[in-house]
C-alpha cells in the first residue's frame, strides 16, 4: 500500500465518467452510539439518486453493515450493494451472491455475549457473515475487548476486522477492495474509473484496489497514514462534494 498524507480536497472533475464506491457509516452517514440509531437523511437520498442519474447506474455501497441492511436503509435507491465487508454482493438488477455462514461465528457469538453480560455498555452485533462486539458507549473496555477478539480470532480462524470502537470477527477473507473489483468486472461498473471513499482502516484494501484499477481513494474524517489520494473532513463535507461534483447546487 503506497502511504501518504492526505491534505486536499479532491477535485470535482474527479467523478467524470467514474464508477463510484461508498463506505456507509462516517462515510455519508454519520456515526451513531448503536448501528440501530443511524439514519438516512433526505440530503443523503438525494445525493444517491443524483449519482446513480449522472452515472449512469455507477454507484456502489460497500459496507461492512449486512446487504440486507444496507438495502433497508436505502430501500428505493437504485444502488449495488455489499455487504459484510465483501462477502456479499448484490445487484441493482436483482442478481445476489451469499456465501454460506461459517459456523464458527457462532461460538464467537457465545464467547462475545458471555463477556458483554458482565461489560455494561458493550453491545454484541450478530450479523449474518460476522460477530461485532461494539465498545463506543464504554470505551473503557476497549484493551479488554481488542484481547478477546484477538483471542477468538486466534482459537476459530475467523479473521479479525477492527474498526472505530469496534472488533468484528469475520467469516472469511474477502474484503472490500475484493468487492470494488468484482463489481469493476461487469456491467456498469467496468466503464468508469473507481473512486471509493471510505472513513476506516478496513477501508485502506479498497483504496488500493481503486488505484490499481485506474482511479483513486478518498479519505473522510481526520487525517493519518493512507492510500487514499485525498481527505474530505467528515460526512457533512462529502455530501457536499459529492453534490458539487454531480452538478447539484448546494
Amino acid at each position: 500500500m503506497t502511504v501518504s498524507m492526505t491534505i486536499s480536497d479532491p477535485p470535482f472533475q474527479l467523478l467524470d465518467g467514474a464508477s463510484l464506491f461508498l463506505d456507509l457509516d462516517g462515510t455519508i452517514l454519520e456515526l451513531a452510539e448503536t448501528p440501530g440509531q443511524v439514519t438516512v437523511g433526505q440530503n443523503v437520498r438525494d445525493v444517491l439518486t443524483l449519482a446513480s442519474q449522472r452515472l449512469d447506474g455507477r454507484i456502489a455501497i460497500v459496507s461492512g453493515r449486512a446487504a440486507e441492511d444496507v438495502a433497508t436503509l436505502l430501500s428505493g435507491i437504485p444502488v449495488h450493494i455489499s455487504g459484510s465487508h465483501g462477502a456479499e454482493m448484490r445487484w441493482a438488477d436483482g442478481r445476489r451472491h451469499t456465501p454460506e455462514r461459517n459456523p464458527a461465528l457462532d461460538h464467537a457469538l457465545m464467547a462475545l455475549r458471555a463477556f458483554a453480560s458482565g461489560h455494561p455498555g458493550l453491545l454484541v452485533e450478530d450479523k449474518p457473515f460476522g460477530v461485532a462486539l461494539h465498545y463506543r458507549l464504554a470505551p473503557q473496555y476497549e484493551a479488554e475487548s481488542r484481547a478477546l477478539a484477538l483471542r477468538l480470532s486466534r482459537e476459530t480462524g475467523l479473521p479479525l476486522q477492527p474498526g472505530k470502537m469496534v472488533q468484528e470477527l469475520k467469516s472469511g477473507p474477502r474484503d472490500k477492495g475484493n468487492a470494488i473489483a468484482a463489481f469493476m468486472a461487469e456491467e456498469p461498473m467496468k466503464h468508469g474509473a473507481p473512486i471509493f471513499l471510505g472513513d476506516d482502516d478496513n477501508d485502506e484494501a479498497g483504496f488500493a484496489i481503486a488505484a490499481q484499477l485506474g482511479g483513486a481513494g478518498i479519505l473522510v474524517g481526520p487525517e493519518r497514514p493512507t492510500g487514499a489520494l485525498w481527505r474530505l473532513s467528515g460526512v457533512s463535507a462529502t455530501l457536499s462534494w459529492l453534490a458539487s461534483a454531480l452538478g447539484a447546487r448546494t
